[in-house]
């Protein structure tokens, strides 16, 4: 059996070396038209920041060990330019000599990947970068350890973007991200994307809101970086991450079925629709896990498991992709943030009826020193309580809660049953009521009707005509220190000897620091006969959302918001 596979990277890579566990006789021939074939994708922004040093720690495999261990053999700048399915042979051209020949083949792997959006880029192609290939990387630090610049635009506000933002600014440049939509980081839900907003914010890195990057055309030394709206920013180097979408023109032209903006339509086996041909990683359109839609979600994990399950299924093995359910994590200077499953925005705009808890647990016992607070949120749908997807964003522990989250989705658990999960607790790293169980708990309330809940939507419709009651439940201190306009003050700890302050016949939207004192407070409203709703999330939530909307709202020129 001979099999040819077109890119390496993580799904190609992957699919090679278990294609060779698996059959010792075949014959793999992989093609990769960069001059590296398997390497940290993901690392690449750190080197750029000088956390990896050594551009060699960014190659995972290289085609001598590949050949060594595995007798793979990898051919680096060599591209696929055309498939011949009806005579099952492709077309290669060696991009150092230029010779074009054939190979044939008895199966093939597509692992293209995406390749990046790109507006009008105009006589600034050397000042003007992308971060796809460790070939980037070393033009992108090879420019910075030369040129020195001062200054830098990044367009577009996803994982990418955001890592070089970091280690860009870590080399002492000013940096500038633009991002034609009100928020970063589009898994998250927008409250949940104030947190990143802040820490960039803190760091230094100023954000341009509301614009899309149409050209970008030189500028003495620099860049001329033209938005939307006839603004322009003006820099001595830009990084274009606005967006990738599936590199398919080959399987296009090989009649392959094509789907969502372009992507290779694959079964569960990683069949495409021409015999013999599967296709793994960023170019193929997968099944969202959590509601069973087409959909693209580009990420390494789920493309080393699609290159397996492909060499699994030319083997002989009977291996099927059950879906991509996005879970990803992403460090942002001295933050972490995290996500899995579906934002409750997207949920709506599917047509779910959602509701969500937000928390503010500690990553570990309060008694213990170090801890630090992190702002949960858990979405799932009404009525059934399926759990749809989670995000997280703090300091310490993020990462492990995530992973929790994103194993109960994959196994169907309910969100009210998550408060029973036996999960390890020690001190220095969690509390014997673990973050993960209180969302469990919390939402078990909701589902139980011992707590009623308004959100972060809700605030700017509370009535102030009277009609209701607006009760703030923390200390004097706290309350003087910053509150909600039209919001009374009785703390907790008084509540049960001033409940004659509060009407009996009106409802009571109660709220606190973080939603324990409010939450005990609207129990202790509700034990006496009141209806009482607790804010998901606390002041401080409240108040770090309605400050970056603030920020944004308040925009000087060309967007910029700080």
């Amino acid at each position: 059996m001979k099999v040819i596979i077109v890119g390496g990277v993580a799904g190609g890579a992957s699919a090679v070396t278990r294609l060779r566990r698996l059959n010792e006789q075949a014959e793999i021939i992989i093609f990769e038209r960069s001059g590296f074939v398997s390497y940290a994708n993901c690392g690449l922004p750190y080197f750029v920041g000088d956390v990896i040093t050594d551009p060699e720690e960014l190659t995972l495999q290289s085609p001598e060990s590949l050949f060594r261990r595995f007798r793979i053999d990898v051919r680096v700048k060599h591209e696929v330019t055309q498939i011949h399915p009806e005579r099952k042979a492709v077309s290669v051209r060696n991009l150092e000599t230029g010779e074009v020949f054939e190979e044939s083949y008895d199966k093939v792997i597509l692992s293209p990947g995406a390749k990046a959006i790109k507006p009008s880029i105009v006589g600034c192609e050397d000042r003007v970068f992308t971060l796809r290939t460790v070939e980037d990387t070393l033009r992108i630090k090879n420019y910075i350890d030369q040129k020195k610049p001062k200054t830098a635009v990044l367009a577009g506000g996803g994982f990418i973007s955001l890592e070089l933002a970091e280690n860009l600014r870590e080399q002492g440049i000013n940096v500038t991200v633009v991002q034609s939509a009100n928020q970063l980081m589009n898994p998250f839900d927008p409250e949940m994307a104030a947190f990143i907003h802040n820490e960039l914010r803190r760091q230094g890195v100023n954000i341009v809101f509301g614009h899309a990057v149409e050209e970008v055309k030189g500028h003495e030394n620099g860049v001329e970086v033209v938005l939307s709206g006839e603004c322009i920013l003006h820099a001595d180097m830009a990084a274009l991450a606005i967006g990738v979408t599936p590199d398919t023109a080959l399987a296009k032209d090989a009649g392959l079925q094509l789907g969502l903006k372009g992507s290779i339509v694959v079964n569960d086996r990683m069949e495409t629709s021409v015999p013999d041909i599967y296709a793994v990683g960023d170019a193929i359109q997968v099944k969202n896990f959590v509601t069973g839609e087409d959909d693209l979600i580009p990420l390494a994990g789920p493309a080393n498991k699609q290159g397996r399950i492909a060499a699994d299924n030319i083997c002989g093995i009977d291996s099927r992709y059950g879906g991509s359910q996005g879970s990803s994590v992403l460090k942002i200077f001295d933050l972490t943030a995290a996500t899995t499953g579906i934002s409750e925005k997207k949920a709506r705009s599917l047509g779910y009826e959602t509701d969500s808890v937000v928390l503010s647990p500690m990553s570990h016992a309060s008694y213990y020193p170090g801890g630090m607070v992190m702002t949960m949120k858990v979405v799932f749908e009404k009525n059934t309580y399926k759990l749809l997807g989670a995000q997280i964003i703090g300091y310490d522990g993020v990462d492990k809660r995530i992973d929790v989250l994103a194993t109960a989705i994959r196994a169907g658990m309910k969100a009210t049953e998550l408060g029973e999960l036996d999960l390890a607790y020690a001190p220095p790293y969690s509390s014997a009521k673990d973050p993960v169980n209180m969302a469990g708990f919390m939402i078990d309330n909701v589902a139980s009707g011992v707590m009623k809940q308004w959100h972060i939507e809700d605030a700017d419709k509370l009535p102030r005509d009277g009609s209701v009651t607006l009760l703030d439940t923390r200390t004097v201190g706290e309350y003087q220190r910053g509150h909600i306009e039209g919001f009374y003050n009785i703390p907790v700890d008084e509540l049960r000897e001033r409940l004659d302050e509060v009407d009996p016949g009106k409802p009571v939207y109660v709220i606190c620091q973080s939603g324990l004192r409010s939450y005990i407070s609207c129990r202790i409203l509700e034990g006496n006969g009141y209806t009482a709703y607790n804010f998901a999330g606390g002041f401080r939530f409240y108040q770090a959302v309605m400050n970056d909307r603030a920020l944004i709202k308040r925009a000087t020129a060309c967007g910029m918001d700080n």
